[in-house]
């Protein structure tokens, strides 16, 4: 396994298994002070437990993490699994830095984010949703089961792994990737494909066709066929630009899905969709 490629004592592995299962909360006591500090507490008290003996030294650690602290959850794993790997330095070595902890914890949950966000919420969710939809589009029950499966298997993969990788490269994972430019290629490369994820689903997925037919001295001309032939695909793109928009303005998402299924139920009443 690939955990044990890590030099990692045995209760340490489980110390590692309880944080894992604590990253599945980060989010659930998200708020606008602290975003996910509070559950990065609750995810990081094993290891605090663990290496801490006395009251305050506990109490201190759990004011340390109970700061601002935000990213994908996905790749949360790592970051407490590196976060642990420092708490364990900070009590074998009595002139350890605790202040950067916080500092790699800061520096750190950006640049993930980019790349969670990309992976994982731009490209991988939309495309095991694009084909769960499309299952589920024909009739088929097994839609949603397959955008589960497809999306949740790599998601916990990355983020059990995450802990114990974090935990077993410690800062040296921080320095050579900093000094080597790795962060900043996976991140540029990750939103490029993400990017490349939406606008393809923007064209595929989203449906948006003029239903209208001209009679023009006893020729029938279908609207959507004279726009395929200048623009294919222009109705979805501009659809999507607008909703983009109306988002960009305040409107809030809910609203805008409302007015849409207004807008084609009328349409397709009306005739013209």
């Amino acid at each position: 396994m690939i955990k044990d490629r890590f030099d990692i004592a045995p209760t340490e592995n489980k110390m590692l298994g309880k944080v894992f299962r604590r990253t599945l909360t980060l989010s659930s006591t998200y708020n606008y002070e602290r975003m996910q500090g509070l559950g990065y507490v609750y995810t990081m008290i094993p290891v605090i437990d663990e290496y801490y003996t006395t009251k305050e030294e506990k109490i201190e650690a759990y004011q340390r993490h109970f700061e601002l602290f935000n990213t994908t959850p996905t790749m949360g794993g790592f970051i407490t699994g590196l976060t642990a790997s420092m708490e364990k330095e900070a009590v074998a070595d009595k002139e350890f830095d605790k202040s950067s902890i916080n500092a790699i914890k800061i520096s750190l949950m950006g640049p993930l984010a980019g790349i969670g966000d990309s992976i994982f919420q731009g490209s991988l969710r939309v495309i095991s949703l694009g084909i769960g939809i499309s299952l589920a589009a024909t009739g088929n029950p097994l839609g949603i089961l397959v955008h589960l499966l497809i999306y949740n298997i790599p998601a916990t993969f990355v983020r059990y792994y995450g802990v114990f990788a974090g935990f077993g490269l410690g800062g040296k994972f921080i320095k050579s990737a900093t000094e080597s430019g790795l962060l900043g290629k996976i991140t540029k490369a990750a939103t490029t494909v993400g990017l490349m994820t939406v606008g393809a689903m923007a064209c595929t997925m989203v449906k948006f066709n003029i239903g209208a037919v001209v009679n023009m001295e006893g020729t029938e001309i279908v609207v959507q066929d004279i726009l395929d032939s200048i623009f294919p695909k222009a109705l979805p793109l501009l659809l999507v630009f607008l909703c983009y928009k109306a988002i960009n303005k305040g409107a809030k998402p809910i609203v805008i899905m409302i007015l849409l299924m207004a807008f084609g139920v009328a349409g397709k009443v009306l005739g013209f969709l």
